[in-house]
Order: structure tokens, then C-alpha cells, then sequence
């Protein structure tokens, strides 16, 4: 076992390219050595700005020797087919032998092939696995015919410190590297991987990215608490910059302090987006006038012109943002109304004036149902996507909702009108915060239910992963809002409200049944991260997500204790029977009971413990109490096994047996008061 390294160095690789690409470049060289054979262990990968790594600790040298038995023609067969065999195997005549089986004597050869040399392995696979590397874009460069994400410039590769031979569009495999592209571009000669990481790192380049990390993390707090401030954290703006530095070097710049005038989101996403910079704030969390940025270079002016370069490149991008924000505040959002009209929402849902007119309904009919303001939900509604026509959102898209919220504001508006124009598009995902003010939930839930029921009447659906209209992710947002506000709705009600606000599809060809069945399974996921028994959900059924969820969290702490594994056991034995002896007589025993026909002890206890618990149970679900009526569930336990280990219940007496029937289906009707335990898997 030896040593393998392999370096692809180019121009920069897109940081967003350089985490798959890495796992991708493990992938394909692994699957070819496990194709040939050649054992490996302790698989590592690097990945830079500029080079693609893949370090093996410990590869065979050679592939294994393979003994092969090949079974040819029988012994009388023509020269012509024994001369093919042998053409095939490699051998002469005098190397075969025969045997007998039961479909006669046939020749046998003995092929012994020996293991190649794992670098002339590896130097057949990898020009390959190069020339067709998965990247999500590529180019050409000069006269070459290689797509690579960016020009290449060379390829290290080395097997036992020795290299690896083989050519890829012109470049030769070698034992060669270059340092960093400004402070060390000499050609560095590599052994080993301990010589290459360390060769390296006098080069100026740092190989692990989570070093990198660590090291911006560190500096950059540094320098923030050494001006007495904090870092905005940005932990995706963190790994963005780690993949565009080799040699991450730290600086702090400042801009003017009149730029602070502008909502602070639209500077920071200004900062973010365009200039990869980490915004500060001071103790108060109020975002101040610095801002760390990360340099990928030592200067001998301690970086000097670089922070004044990054401080004009700044000034430039803000002063424009300033421009879009001043400009924006002489209009209001009433005025930008009339400019959504001429702007389609879906060709077969019409304009976004036209939806606006739908959420204003839409809100103001979620608002009566959970205790919102009802004008205030309406007009929140009514001004929530004038922001799209502004400077400002067209300048940071992201910032939409969120910049019609700071409109809102400046002209007066309700600070709830303002929040919850603001809030209309969350939750956005799982770590997102959910919208807790009424006006607020008003109008995220009417933004979501309206996507969806016109998506869902145009027959755009979701398929299999595809969803580019992210309905799964509305629709789960629809769940959230609901069950951690409390909001005791009927969604159904809500959904068929929302049919009847649209002009723009035939709401005959709208199956809401479909929708409402993707609603439910949407929920059973939700439900499982809250670690609810996908069965437990199975077997319950209401559009009042509050009170199914309290009550399947009640279901399923009954189920696991033993009284209620044991209840779970002797309603199955009792239905199992019960649905046997219908299906034979082709009708149900549901009738009542007949007292005087009860002759065993067993069967009178399990008929006195029966009565009543049906209506206490109806009564504590109606009332909420779940566990009231899992402990009044509970007292049937002992009943119910003593009547079924000691009473035979197919007795020969017909009027009996039919009467231990109806007692079953009493326990049957019973229990499914409180949830249909046939659908619970125990």
C-alpha cells in the first residue's frame, strides 16, 4: 500500500462549484479503483480557489492476481471451435484438460492473469475521469477541446511518491505545484502529501477549508472587537468567502455615516450580495459604518490601498442604493397600485393587480376567522406587492416584502399594516420564524393558500422532487403558521373560500380534494419531525391542525405505555374477529346489546365496564381533555382480556354468539370515538 495525491490546479472555481466538486471528484476516482480492484483507505479531499485535491493514504500498488476456470466446447467438438476457445483464453492446446458432468465431457482451461501495476490503472482512468467531470457550467480556452469550469493549468499526480504518467488535452501529469498566485507562484517540487499541505502552506495557500473558516472566523472577531463592535453573523456568507481565498487575510473598512439614513437591510444585502463584505454592529445591535471584508493577500502597506480601493468600490454601490431609497420615498405604495396591473403573475392567473384584489378578499375572510383586524389585514393585503415596481427591490430582490414594510412606515401606515407586509412571505423554510401578530398571519396564510389553490387549479402540481413553484414549501408554511399560532381554523373552509375568489380557470376542472390530500401529507411530515407515528396521524382526521396534533400527541404517549399496548392488542383481537363473522353473514352486528342473554361472568363485566365510556369519551374530545379520555379508554383494558381469554365468542347457540358479537362491536365503536385504532400499527 502506498501514498496517492492528485492535484487539478486551474484559474478560480466558483465558490458555490467547489463543495460538490470535491465530493464528486472522491466519487469518480473511488468508483474506478473499486472497478479495478485496487484496494484503498483513508479517502481525504481538498478544495481551493484554485486547485482540487484528492489525497489516498493508503492504495495497493498492483491489482490482485485473478485465477480464472473457463469451461469451453466439448472434447469431440471441430478443431475450428476448440482453435476459438483458444484464440479466446490465451492458451495452447496442451494447457487444456477435460471433465465429465451431466451433459457430457467438455475442455476446461486454467487462465491465470497477473495484477497491472495500479499507476498504469490509475493513468488509464483519469485523463477520462477529467475530460467528463460533472461541473454545472464549462468552457473551452484556446485551441484546446478540454470543458473545464476554468482554464487548467497543470496536473499533480504522484502514487508512492513516484508520478503517475498520463496526458489531458496537452498538460502532462508531474510532481509540480504552484504556491500562491502573488506571494509564492514558484514551482514547487512534492514528494508526499505531508510535503505538499506543508509546501504549501509557505506558499501562502491553505488547502483545508475548514481551516480557512476557522482562521476568518477568528481574525475577523478580532478586528470587530478591537473597534468595540460585533459581527453581523453570515454563516453562508462565511463559507462563500473561504472558497474565494487561499490565504485569507482580514481588513476593516468604513463608509460615510449619511448612508445609515437607508433602511439597514438594504445595506447590509448591498454589502452581502455584491461585495461579499461582513456587515458590523455596535453593542446596541445597531448596524454601524464598517464593515470587515477579506482579502486574499499580505501587503507590505498592511493592506492600506486595498481597504481604500474596497472603500471607493463601496461608496459607489451604496450611493447608488441611497439614490433608489430617496427616490422611492416620493412616491407611496398606493401610487405603484396601478403599475401591477400590467404585470402577469402566470399567464393562465392573470396580473398581480389581480392578485392583490384576490389576497385583499382572502385576508379579510382569514381575518374574521382567527380575530384579526379586519381593515388593517385588508389594506395590508391591498399595499403588499407595491414594493415590486420600486427602485429599491428592484436593486435587491430579496429585499421584497421586507422594503414595503420601511414604505409603509414612512408614509404613515399602521404598524401592523407595516409588519405584516413585511412578514407575507414567511415562514420561508423550517429554521424560519413564523409571523405571530394577527394582521400579520392574516396575510401570510392568504399568500400561500392563494398560490396554492391556483397552482393546483391550472394543474401545475408538484412532481416527484420537481416543485418550481415551491408549493410544498407554502404549504408547510400554511402548517406552521396554524399550529404555532394556535389558529383554530377549518382549512378546508379556508381553501374552498379561496376557490371562489378566482376568475381566471374553470373552478369545475379544480379536484380541492387533491389539494386538501397534499395538505394532509404534507402535515404527516410535519408531524413525523415532531416525532408523531406516522400511523398515530393515520388515524386521526380533522382540518383543525391544533387540536388533531394535541390530540395524536396524547394517542401516542397512551399507546406506548401498556396499558395501552395492551388495549391496542384486544381491539385488534376484537375486530379481527368481529370482521370475520360480518364478512361471513354479509351484514354488521352493531345492534344493541341484550342484557338477559349475558350468562358469563366475563361477558356482564366487560358489558357493565362498556357503559357510559362512550359518552365520557365523546364528552372529554369535545372538551379537549385527551388525556381525560385515554384513561377512560384505559379502564376497558382488564375487561376486554378477560373476556377474550376466558369467553368463546363463536358459541354454538346462535343468540349468544350474536349477542358476544354486538359486545365486540361496541368495543369497536367505542374506541373509534376517540381515534379509528385499526389504522395504528402498534
Amino acid at each position: 500500500m502506498s501514498e496517492f495525491l492528485l492535484e487539478i490546479f486551474s484559474e478560480e472555481i466558483p465558490a458555490r462549484m467547489q463543495e460538490k466538486a470535491s465530493k464528486d471528484l472522491v466519487r469518480l476516482v473511488t468508483e474506478k479503483l473499486t472497478e479495478a480492484d485496487l484496494e484503498h483507505s483513508f479517502v481525504s479531499s481538498y478544495v481551493t480557489a484554485r486547485r482540487l485535491t484528492l489525497h489516498i493514504a493508503n492504495l495497493s500498488t498492483e491489482q490482485p492476481d485473478v485465477s480464472e476456470e473457463r469451461r469451453g466446447p466439448r472434447f469431440d467438438a471441430p478443431d475450428q471451435a476448440v482453435e476459438g476457445f483458444l484464440r479466446g483464453c490465451g492458451v495452447t492446446r496442451d494447457d487444456l484438460f477435460e471433465r465429465v458432468d451431466k451433459k457430457g465431457t467438455f475442455l476446461y482451461a486454467n487462465i491465470e492473469q497477473k495484477g497491472r501495476a495500479a499507476a498504469d490503472v490509475i493513468s488509464e482512468f483519469l485523463p477520462g475521469v477529467i475530460q467528463n467531470f460533472p461541473w454545472p457550467k464549462s468552457q473551452r480556452w484556446g485551441t484546446g477541446s478540454l470543458r473545464w469550469v476554468r482554464p487548467l493549468h497543470s496536473i499533480l499526480c504522484i502514487h508512492g511518491g513516484k508520478v503517475v504518467n498520463f496526458e489531458v488535452n496537452g498538460i502532462l501529469s508531474s510532481n509540480m505545484t504552484r504556491g500562491h498566485r502573488f506571494m509564492a507562484p514558484m514551482e514547487l517540487l512534492i514528494s508526499s502529501f505531508a510535503d505538499y499541505k506543508q509546501g504549501l502552506k509557505k506558499a501562502y495557500v491553505i488547502i483545508d477549508r475548514d481551516e480557512r473558516i476557522s482562521t476568518i472566523q477568528k481574525d475577523a472577531n478580532k478586528l470587530a472587537s478591537d473597534n468595540g463592535l460585533d459581527i453581523i453573523d453570515d454563516k453562508q456568507l462565511l463559507n462563500e468567502v473561504a472558497g474565494l481565498t487561499e490565504y485569507p487575510v482580514t481588513m476593516i473598512g468604513s463608509y460615510e455615516e449619511d448612508f445609515l439614513t437607508v433602511p439597514p437591510e438594504a445595506l447590509t444585502s448591498a454589502m452581502r450580495t455584491h461585495q461579499k463584505y461582513f456587515s458590523l454592529k455596535d453593542k446596541n445591535d445597531k448596524l454601524t459604518n464598517k464593515f470587515i471584508f477579506i482579502s486574499n493577500i499580505n501587503t507590505e502597506d498592511n493592506g492600506a490601498k486595498i481597504i481604500a480601493g474596497n472603500e471607493r468600490v463601496l461608496h459607489a454601490r451604496l450611493s447608488d442604493t441611497k439614490f433608489f431609497w430617496d427616490q422611492d420615498l416620493k412616491s407611496t405604495l398606493t401610487d405603484h397600485i396601478i403599475a401591477l396591473n400590467k404585470i402577469v403573475f402566470q399567464s393562465k392567473l392573470g396580473t398581480v393587480g389581480q392578485r392583490i384584489e384576490r389576497l385583499e378578499t382572502l385576508s379579510g375572510f382569514i381575518a374574521t376567522l382567527i380575530g384579526a383586524d379586519v381593515q388593517q389585514s385588508k389594506l395590508a393585503a391591498k399595499l403588499s406587492k407595491s414594493d415590486l415596481v420600486t427602485g429599491m427591490v428592484d436593486e435587491c430582490p430579496e429585499l421584497q416584502g421586507l422594503m414595503g414594510k420601511y414604505f409603509a412606515l414612512s408614509e404613515g401606515q399602521d404598524a401592523a399594516v407595516a409588519e405584516a407586509i413585511a412578514d407575507q412571505y414567511s415562514p420561508k423554510g423550517p429554521s424560519d420564524n413564523c409571523p405571530s401578530s394577527p394582521v400579520s398571519m392574516a396575510l401570510a396564510l392568504a399568500e400561500k393558500i392563494d398560490i396554492l389553490v391556483g397552482f393546483f387549479g391550472i394543474n401545475e402540481k408538484p412532481t416527484g422532487s420537481k416543485d418550481p413553484f415551491a408549493l410544498r414549501r407554502a404549504s408547510l408554511g400554511i402548517i406552521r403558521l396554524i399550529i404555532e399560532n394556535n389558529i383554530r381554523i377549518d382549512l378546508s373552509v379556508v381553501i374552498n373560500y379561496s376557490v371562489s375568489t378566482y376568475m381566471n380557470f374553470n373552478k369545475k376542472k379544480l379536484n380541492v380534494d387533491d389539494l386538501l390530500n397534499f395538505f394532509w401529507d404534507r402535515l404527516k411530515i410535519y408531524a413525523k419531525d415532531k416525532n408523531i407515528s406516522h400511523d398515530i396521524i393515520g388515524a386521526e382526521f380533522s382540518w383543525d391542525f391544533v387540536k388533531l396534533l394535541a390530540k395524536a400527541n396524547s394517542l401516542q404517549s397512551f399507546i406506548y405505555t401498556n396499558d395501552g399496548k395492551n388495549l391496542l392488542a384486544g381491539y385488534k383481537r376484537a375486530t379481527n374477529i368481529l370482521h370475520a363473522e360480518e364478512k361471513k353473514a354479509g351484514k354488521l352486528f352493531d345492534g344493541k346489546v341484550s342484557q338477559p342473554d349475558l350468562s358469563v361472568d366475563e361477558e356482564i363485566e366487560l358489558y357493565k365496564a362498556l357503559q357510559g365510556v362512550d359518552v365520557r369519551v365523546a364528552a372529554a374530545i369535545k372538551a379537549e381533555n385527551f388525556a381525560e379520555a385515554m384513561k377512560e379508554l384505559s379502564s376497558l383494558r382488564s375487561p376486554i382480556d378477560e373476556f377474550l381469554n376466558k369467553v368463546t365468542v363463536n358459541s354454538d347457540v346462535g343468540r349468544e354468539r350474536e349477542n358476544r358479537l354486538k359486545l365486540l362491536s361496541h368495543i369497536r365503536s367505542t374506541m373509534n370515538v376517540v381515534a379509528q385504532f385499526s389504522k395504528i400499527e402498534g
